[in-house]
């Protein structure tokens, strides 16, 4: 059996372009158990996401989780999954599409955009296929992550490199890290936050900002993921003018019984609840689109916890999913990471005319095509 994965045909002189790659976590094919069983038991098995002993961990997993968990899991995605299919997915698959165009009326050389996921599928290397099929000989991943963390941003990575390492002609490799603090964002989340408050009655008596949440200990190895999270909640409540009285930051999805990051999202909505609240909205800064997280879990559950403690009015401020200042957002730190790759200024005509050369030179040389 061959070590390296076939290489995509390619014709001397065919034209050569710049690959943008949108990562995200993924999602299941289908919400039924049976498709989540694969998806989970991908998912858990990273060990970005759970550092436990392989072999503690393989026992738990397959004889308690995985027998348990599907179904549970499966009921849940089946509250929210569309006609168009999982939430997520469609919601990239429009963030793809509509990125493309945005960048299209900036770059002039050749260039393609392909969404792939850490988990399920589009996979990773299916990403990377369409877009070495596409002759990409330089690659920008961009995670549809603004916070990083290990267990997210870098879990991607991962995913990533993997491929690689079967891949014999490697393209060239650029990764965004984070952009928590990029004023872009930071402007598309304040602005989906005022377009809420105008179509719902003005401000909430608190606006809660809700992170996904990770192991405690992960903070103290040295994740810099809780230090971004307070950041882009800062900053947003800078750009929405908001006192300290006036917001609160919390983590959700706890899974496990190891302390995670706190305040959790569950304890502050029922404080908020039995305080009387009048009116709380929540919002997610971490997730660029709606998901059974954002949809089932903080939009359903959290409104159960709150109003069954005794909260007033509970509002799920959706994510930025195919808002026009996120797509500009995009597009902007997108072009900021693609410098010296793309030009605005790419001559068609000159690009054949070399291609055309360089077809000659290797049929000089003795090359089939």
């Amino acid at each position: 059996m061959a070590y390296y994965d076939t290489e995509p045909p390619y014709t001397h002189g065919d034209q050569l372009k710049v690959g943008i790659l949108l990562a995200n976590l993924g999602t299941p094919d289908a919400p039924t158990a049976k498709a989540l069983r694969p998806y989970l038991k991908q998912f858990l098995m990273d060990t970005r996401v759970v550092e436990i002993p392989k072999l503690i961990w393989y026992w738990i997993l397959h004889c308690i989780i995985l027998v348990i968990r599907p179904k549970k899991s499966a009921e849940k995605y089946a509250q929210v999954w569309s006609s168009e299919g999982s939430p997520l997915l469609v919601h990239a698959q429009k963030q793809t599409k509509m990125l493309e165009g945005f960048l299209a009326q900036h770059i002039k050389s050749p260039f393609a955009v392909a969404l792939g996921m850490t988990y399920g599928n589009p996979s990773m290397q299916q990403a990377i296929d369409t877009l070495k099929a596409q002759h990409c000989n330089k690659i920008l991943v961009f995670p549809l992550y603004p916070q990083y963390a290990a267990s997210s941003t870098a879990a991607a990575f991962d995913a990533i490199w993997r491929i690689l390492l079967k891949t014999r002609n490697v393209p060239a490799i650029r990764t965004i890290k984070h952009y928590h603090d990029h004023p872009a964002y930071i402007a598309a989340l304040a602005a989906n936050v005022r377009e809420h408050w105008r179509l719902n009655g003005g401000k909430p008596t608190k606006l809660v900002m809700s992170f996904h949440g990770v192991p405690k200990f992960h903070l103290m190895k040295g994740d810099p993921y809780h230090c971004e999270c307070h950041k882009t909640a800062r900053l947003l409540a800078e750009a929405l003018e908001l006192t300290k009285d006036e917001y609160v930051v919390a983590f959700q999805s706890r899974f496990g019984k190891q302390e995670w990051l706190k305040p959790y999202l569950a304890s502050t909505l029922e404080a908020l609840g039995k305080a009387n609240t009048k009116r709380i909205d929540v919002i997610c800064p971490g997730f660029s689109s709606d998901c059974l997280e954002t949809l089932e879990e903080i939009a359903m559950e959290g409104e159960h916890i709150f109003k069954s403690n005794g909260g007033g009015d509970y509002h799920y401020i959706p994510a930025l999913n195919e808002s026009e200042l996120w797509i500009q957002a995009m597009t902007q730190i997108t072009l900021e990471n693609l410098q010296g790759w793309v030009s605005p200024s790419w001559d068609n005509a000159a690009a054949k005319n070399t291609s055309d050369m360089t077809k000659l030179r290797a049929q000089s040389l003795g090359a089939k095509q």
